[in-house]
């Protein structure tokens, strides 16, 4: 196959970052090594739920509860048994769960797996809905999840939730995963299928009239955003090392769909951007519920004050950059080379 400029320049980009994080351990911190993780989980989910929303229009609240099963199907997978046997305190992890074990990399795999199994199974009925009523059933559905999860006591601990989860999720795997997500997406958008997954979102009736089977398409965009939430639930709950039930409500949802607003609907990189810039947003504004001294007066500590902060910047997104910081938009290695053009002009 033969490779053009472009590929060959994303190719030796990816790999330079790759080095980088190698040694990251070395220059980084913890707490920022902590942080770096969390952009990429978090680009993950942006990303996953961007082909759902963002390229075929489905406007779906349910990506907490895929991320939830990801999350617990990898715990259940690479905790060992000895410890499963002494946190199961309500009731005794039941078979074969009590015995599974298997490698890192194959419990984030079954975690995407069961969320796209889950997620096959409440799309044929649902995704005959459309707009606010699909929006409403993917919401209940994912309470359904959470409330599952709540009362499955012999397979998820209950409330309780599952603590001390090996912390296999290390800075270079999570940046792996978050690339494997990116170019099947990539590969996936930019393709004929993400041709059509475009068609349905602007005009779902001539779609149909074109003989695309438009119900297919739906099925498969959201099975495989599914899929892609389960990955990133399973390197969350490995990053956290504890996961309950209260995580994965509705909260989660806004969240992750506010990494893809703010990054652009419909853009790849906008996820990416998005999701960097509001997580470390989000921990940069930690400080201003800190007391403060400016000198001439003392600030106390308001908690909660993060959050109204964080929600004025969000008002001012959406007034002034209602289409995100990258609108529909991709980054390239042609409109990188354009703008540098014009700025030597």
């Amino acid at each position: 196959m033969r490779l053009n400029t472009s590929t060959i320049l994303s190719i030796a980009l990816m790999l330079a970052g790759a080095c980088v994080l190698w040694q990251a351990e070395s220059f980084l911190g913890d707490y920022q090594i902590y942080i770096a993780k969390l952009i990429f989980i978090n680009a993950i989910l942006a990303l996953s739920l961007n082909l759902i929303y963002g390229f075929t229009g489905l406007f779906s609240l349910g990506h907490a509860g895929f991320i939830a099963i990801g999350a617990y199907v990898s715990a259940l997978c690479i905790l060992p048994p000895e410890q499963k046997e002494m946190m199961w305190i309500l009731e005794p992890i039941i078979w074969p769960f009590s015995e599974l074990m298997t490698p890192f990399w194959v419990s984030v795999l079954a975690g995407g797996l069961v969320a796209a199994v889950f997620a096959f199974i409440i799309a044929v009925p649902v995704l005959r809905l459309g707009d606010d009523y699909l929006g409403i059933a993917t919401l209940g559905f994912a309470e359904i999840i959470r409330v599952l999860i709540v009362n499955a006591t012999s397979i998820t601990n209950g409330s309780l939730g599952i603590k001390g989860i090996p912390g296999h999720a290390s800075l270079l795997s999570c940046y792996v995963w978050m690339l494997f997500t990116l170019i099947v997406l990539a590969r996936l958008v930019f393709s004929n299928y993400g041709n059509v997954l475009r068609c349905i979102r602007d005009n779902e009736i001539a779609a149909r009239v074109m003989g695309i089977n438009v119900f297919r398409y739906k099925v498969l965009s959201f099975c495989v955003g599914a899929f892609f939430a389960g990955v990133g639930g399973a390197l969350l709950g490995s990053h956290l090392s504890t996961i309950d039930p209260k995580m994965f409500n509705f909260l989660l949802t806004f969240n992750v769909l506010m990494f893809v607003v703010a990054g652009g609907l419909g853009s790849l990189t906008g996820s990416l951007l998005g999701a960097a810039v509001i997580t470390v947003l989000l921990e940069w504004l930690r400080a201003i519920e800190e007391p403060m001294d400016l000198g001439f007066i003392e600030l106390p500590g308001i908690p909660g004050m993060r959050m109204v902060v964080f929600s004025l910047v969000l008002l001012g997104i959406i007034l002034y950059r209602r289409e995100g910081i990258m609108g529909a938009r991709e980054l390239t290695w042609k409109g990188l080379n354009a703008l540098l053009r014009r700025g030597k002009a």
